[in-house]
């Protein structure tokens, strides 16, 4: 008998617009009643699974839609899955059935997908109005989710990039980062801060726009360094005029859009006019910024020749197995120069053609990223004119999806291929010593199995104020920086007391981990094989009881510390049960390895703990009067001052303040001098 169950999969926020239909999930591997079991051997392997897709694929729509598979993955080696159901891939379809029954045909998959398909208990499917909102869904699910078996992006975080703002009278250049919710022209992506940064340096030698906030614009007096070394206008002194200052931010806008060329024959021909009305200042300031602009445009990487605004994206793919099989390389062209480049490394790529790789790539990086006019390819697509249609719609214009064979967009893809040729042999470099490294790690500490995921921990704090634990992953793939996470101590702990910070941030973090697990039927991706805690036995200790607590027995524990008079290179391994310390030779690579996993927990701990302090100076003892927000508290500080001036001020005169009623005035009083 084949049990079913009909839910209703709930879609908001996936994908804008989608109107899923009903998702029919048929909770597979129930065992039949005695009396119903057939007396022939069962089927194992991919035939039992290829089975059970089959009598789910019988009444599933020949529409679009998603399709998800659910089943359980062995933890090693061969013999009994011994996981909790996981997703193991989702999928799209123009013909949702049809895409589906393909799975029941073993013969004609790949060794990959007969592993999946052998591992498959459960489906879920959503339909969708249209093949394109299919794609959006797919996009998302596999970002939510990170199936086992779907080509996976990684690295997810946003570009920088320039903004020109708006709504002032004198606009102000400068680096933005996330949402577009400021007023503004802007201008990028930019590959990294770094590019922002010199661009924005040739911009203030070239443009002379303020980069100040508001607040110290309007509180000048008198200029600026930034104008003495001829890097501002000075409009915060009335140096230059409203128009005048308008017509700079119009030419850099200009010039960041790609009007380079005839921006710079104008201002040569006002120079010529200004020399020939022997305006020689005037003209001498022209010709710095021709030179500012001339210095910009021959900093380039490589020549975007006739390109304006495009993304190039080259792949590349080694043949061989292991991690790290396909690279990415992004290029980006905005106004006709190289903003620079970035490396990305799809995962579970092994057994695909470059054309499927190329296509999840694209629909995973422009989930998040705006699509520019032209997208430039190495591989075309298998759905390249659906991925058109998709990033047309997010664009909100034409976007042209491309493989050149000749001229200068083929010389960019070239070009970029070449990079990501490059990129993936240091990659598999880098990911052969790091297996390396782990592997004598394991040896070392006497480990079952060659840790995948190592969570680092350390405290930081001046006197047990501001206290901040933190933590840090590595892995095979090296420091894993988008799973580092930040624990700000909230206990009443006493100053200094480095076990209960350590027992504090240790009870946090796996409980939050073993609720999620009761929560979800299974344990969490992010669950440590190894953890490594910055100090000796005491806090070795510490987690020992924590783990005890949580009845954790499935995790390494061990400790390093500085060793005898704090001597790096003479650190002492602790480890649970150990008589003694392990102390590895100082010239012994592992201990090189520890060493720079410790000290980029170190690190992170210490920015953390700075990051906080740092937000507390910045903080007013206004800050936390209920009903007093920014204008009240900017007009409080104005007239007396300082924080502490109004502390000590008395009834009368908070009432006489601009904006400050006498209730209000009351309110503020009492909240210094603990009235009642």
């Amino acid at each position: 008998m084949l049990h079913t169950l009909v839910l209703e999969i709930a879609c908001t926020g996936l994908a804008p617009g989608l109107a899923p239909g009903l998702a029919k999930v048929g909770l597979l591997g129930f065992d039949p009643p005695m009396s119903d079991r057939p007396s022939t051997p069962p089927v194992s392997g991919p035939e039992k699974g290829a089975g059970l897709i089959l009598q789910l694929a019988r009444n599933l729509s020949e529409g679009p839609g998603v399709y998800r598979m659910i089943g359980r993955i062995a933890a090693s080696g061969d013999g009994e899955a011994d996981t909790e159901p996981q997703v193991l891939y989702v999928g799209k379809a123009k013909n949702l059935k049809k895409r589906v029954l393909s799975y029941t045909q073993p013969g004609r998959l790949s060794p990959r997908i007969q592993r999946m398909v052998a591992a498959t208990e459960e489906m879920e499917f959503v339909t969708t109005h249209t093949e394109s909102e299919a794609l959006l869904l797919e996009a998302n699910l596999i970002k939510q989710l990170s199936p086992r078996y779907n080509i996976l992006l990684r690295d997810d975080k946003s570009f920088p990039e320039i903004l020109v703002e708006s709504g002032h009278a004198f606009p102000r250049i400068l680096k933005h980062r996330g949402a577009r919710k400021a007023k503004g022209t802007y201008f990028g992506p930019f590959a990294s801060v770094w590019a922002v940064n010199e661009t924005l340096a040739f911009l203030q030698r070239a443009f002379l726009l303020r980069t100040c906030s508001d607040s110290v614009f309007e509180g000048r007096t008198r200029p600026c360094l930034l104008y003495q070394i001829k890097r501002c206008a000075g409009p915060c002194v009335g140096r230059i005029s409203e128009p005048e200052y308008a017509a700079l931010v119009d030419q850099s806008s200009a010039f960041l859009g790609g009007k380079s060329q005839q921006l710079q024959k104008q201002l040569a021909s006002q120079m010529q006019d200004a020399s020939d009305a022997k305006a020689f200042e005037a003209a001498a300031l022209l010709r710095d910024r021709i030179r500012a602009l001339t210095r910009i445009q021959s900093h380039q990487d490589i020549n975007p020749g006739t390109v304006v605004e495009a993304d190039v994206v080259a792949l590349f793919m080694d043949g061989e197995g292991g991690r790290g099989r396909a690279s990415v390389q992004v290029f980006f062209i905005r106004g006709g120069r190289n903003f620079g480049n970035r490396a990305y490394y799809p995962t579970q790529a092994a057994g695909e053609t470059p054309e499927v790789v190329l296509e999840a790539f694209l629909g995973q990086f422009y989930a998040n990223h705006p699509p520019p006019r032209e997208v430039l390819v190495s591989h075309r697509p298998s759905e390249s004119a659906l991925l058109t249609e998709i990033l047309t719609q997010r664009a909100g214009r034409k976007v042209r999806l491309s493989q050149p064979t000749r001229g200068d967009r083929a010389g960019l893809v070239r070009h970029a291929l070449e990079n990501a040729k490059s990129a993936l042999v240091r990659k598999r470099a880098e990911a052969q010593a790091q297996e390396k490294m782990l592997e004598g790690l394991s040896e070392a500490l006497g480990l079952e199995t060659t840790p995948e995921r190592i969570e680092v921990y350390d405290n930081s704090h001046i006197s047990g104020t501001k206290a901040v634990g933190a933590m840090i992953v590595a892995g095979p793939e090296g420091f894993r920086k988008n799973a580092y996470r930040k624990f700000n101590i909230k206990s009443d702990i006493a100053p200094g007391d480095d076990y209960a910070m350590m027992r504090e941030v240790l009870s946090r973090r796996f409980t939050r981990a073993l609720k999620a697990a009761a929560k979800e039927g299974h344990q969490p991706g992010d669950w440590p094989d190894l953890v490594l805690i910055d100090g000796g036995k005491g806090q070795l200790g510490v987690v020992e009881a924590v783990f005890a607590e949580l009845g954790i027995t499935d995790v390494a524990l061990a400790a390093i510390s500085k060793g005898p008079d704090r001597n790096a290179g003479r650190e002492q391994i602790h480890q649970p049960g150990a008589s003694a310390p392990l102390v590895l030779d100082h010239r012994d690579p592992v201990l090189y390895f520890l060493q720079r996993i410790r000290d980029e927990a170190h690190r992170f701990a210490i920015g953390s703990h700075r990051a906080r302090r740092k937000g507390a100076i910045r903080r007013s003892s206004l800050d936390d009067i209920p009903g007093i927000g920014a204008k009240r508290k900017k007009a409080l500080l104005h007239h007396f001052g300082s924080a502490s001036a109004v502390e000590d001020a008395g009834l009368s005169d908070l009432a006489t303040v601009d904006g400050i009623s006498s209730h209000t005035a009351q309110r503020i009083y009492d909240w210094f001098h603990n009235a009642s």
